[in-house]
């Protein structure tokens, strides 16, 4: 793999603009009107968020993630993607480089809701 160019250099403050947490996948679902599409249920401690992620093509048993930590960008606008309403973005690293995708996870269990930075 060639790694892509960096992007654009942000300031402290916009990267401080970003709310990263843990939480924990309780539940993978089928989006009926997406071919890449998955709703996953996330646990962050005080409440749970529906996020939709492409996943559907990039593993051969989407649900084998149930269960586990990883972080996820949960201060986006909500989007509406197949009639579904994604409330925040999960982080994983591979697919935009043509790798086999894996999650950004805690190097230890953390409590959910916990912040990044």
């Amino acid at each position: 793999m060639k790694p892509a160019p960096i992007k654009e250099t942000i300031s402290f403050e916009d990267f401080e603009k970003l709310d990263i947490r843990a939480g924990t996948i309780t539940a993978v679902e089928e989006v009926a009107n997406s071919n890449k599409l998955m709703k996953l249920i996330v646990d962050f401690g005080d409440h749970t968020r529906s996020i939709l992620a492409g996943i559907k093509q990039e593993r051969s048993d989407p649900k084998e993630i149930e269960g586990k930590q990883a972080l996820f960008v949960v201060n986006l606008a909500e989007r509406k993607m197949a009639g579904e309403v994604s409330q925040g973005m999960l982080f994983d690293i591979g697919y935009a480089d043509g790798l086999t995708p894996c999650l950004l996870v805690p190097e230890l269990p953390v409590p959910d809701g916990a912040r990044a930075g």
